[in-house]
């Protein structure tokens, strides 16, 4: 995977990021992922999860996203080890794919080597459920006290 400039995280990703990274174990593949996100996340952009911008894939991000060489769509989850489930589409940080799409945004294209070479995606579309829930405590205290400013 290369990229061309550092990534954004919330506070809170990195938090949880840094507890997997300090977990002890793991094959020789899993520590060469871990390496990786390692590096990324020494040279990221840390910002508070109220201020990450709505397009940027965070933890726990539903993600549409366009095989550059088929043109297929397929859709993620960016999830923690313990939430993989490839089936379901569930991907872990820690994969490749995972480690690849942290931080990128819409409109941006992914490159990561696979076993097979390197692999290119476009992403599509980024939905960030925790801003849908910050949106939804923020209307609630706007219904509850109208001086309150969302």
């Amino acid at each position: 995977m290369w990229r061309n400039n550092r990534i954004v995280v919330t506070s809170q990703d990195l938090d949880r990021l840094r507890a997997i990274l300090g977990a002890p174990g793991g094959s020789p593949r899993d520590r060469e992922h871990l390496l990786d996100l390692r590096d990324e996340l020494e040279q990221a952009r840390v910002v508070d999860e109220e201020e990450i911008p709505a397009d940027v894939i965070t933890l726990q991000s539903e993600v549409r996203v366009r095989d550059g060489e088929t043109r297929v769509t397929s859709y993620y989850k960016l999830v923690s080890p313990a939430q993989a489930n490839v089936r379901a589409g569930y991907v872990s940080v820690l994969a490749p794919l995972g480690t690849a799409l942290l931080g990128y945004r819409e409109g941006d294209e992914v490159e990561w080597r696979m076993p097979g070479g390197v692999r290119r995606l476009q992403i599509e579309r980024v939905r960030q459920p925790h801003r849908l829930a910050l949106s939804r405590r923020r209307g609630a205290a706007s219904a509850v006290s109208p001086h309150v400013v969302a």
